[in-house]
């Protein structure tokens, strides 16, 4: 059968990994805005019934976010958003401490194009929401390390980002610093310029330390962060031009938002 042949109603459904992927990415979109707080039940028929796909992407994609520490699995309770405390904001920060400006510094000596760092910083200052800007922030720390030459130790950086993001989304909502950090960024990122190796590298460590700082005390000033306020309307957090499923859920844990 030729293109002429085919019409809109032939085409097939989209393939299940592009549904998980899009599962996955507003998933994750709201738990990095804080629309899905930490502890967050995320019950696999409400969600399939608002994003309108079966319960197999969402179960796939929930699998993927556990893999990377934004969601939590649990035989019993079935799957959550990752609670955040001040022990796991020291040990997710504490490897990137170790190994965050050592990759820098080789990217630098490396001789790393850095356009896409700026460009990050670019995105984080035009973000229109938490979520946005806290992925361009990701995106700008993976900019100064995926060049330093080692792949793996690039990839267990790349490990940490999600856990990471879940508790920069926590510490900001305690203690919004964005205006701080985008000025240290902007320092790392001139140092790198210069080839200053060594000083951009210091500058990277000591803007991750005084920002693990801000999250040890976001973090462990109530022990820890759980689902205090997943009472809120997390339809307001799915639903927001979406335009997919129906919006009626009947599960406990996201049924708020899927009304």
């Amino acid at each position: 059968m030729t293109s002429a042949h085919l019409s809109a109603g032939d085409a097939p459904p989209a393939p299940i990994p592009s549904r998980t992927q899009f599962v996955l990415e507003a998933i994750k979109h709201r738990i990095l805005a804080g629309q899905l707080p930490p502890g967050t039940p995320l019950v696999e028929t409400d969600l399939a019934g608002f994003f309108g796909v079966s319960k197999t992407p969402v179960r796939e994609a929930l699998k993927t976010l556990a893999g990377t520490g934004l969601v939590v699995m649990s035989q019993y309770k079935g799957a959550t958003v990752r609670e955040v405390d001040a022990d796991m904001a020291r040990e997710v920060y504490d490897v990137r401490l170790l190994l965050e400006p050592e990759a820098l510094r080789r990217s630098v000596r490396r001789g790393a194009p850095l356009e896409s760092a700026a460009a990050a910083l670019e995105r984080a200052a035009a973000a229109p929401d938490a979520a946005e800007r806290s992925l361009a922030n990701r995106d700008f720390h993976r900019a100064l390390y995926a060049d330093c030459g080692n792949p793996l130790l690039t990839r267990t950086l790349d490990g940490l980002r999600d856990q990471a993001a879940l508790v920069s989304t926590v510490a900001w909502a305690a203690d919004p610093s964005w205006a701080t950090e985008a000025a240290e960024h902007a320092d790392i990122l001139r140092l790198a310029r210069q080839g200053a190796a060594d000083a951009a590298a210091g500058a990277l460590h000591d803007h991750i330390e005084s920002f693990v700082r801000r999250a040890v005390r976001a973090t462990g000033a109530s022990g820890r962060v759980a689902g205090e306020t997943s009472g809120q309307d997390v339809g307001q957090a799915s639903g927001q031009g979406s335009g997919h499923g129906s919006g009626q859920g009947s599960g406990r844990g996201v049924e708020g938002a899927l009304a």
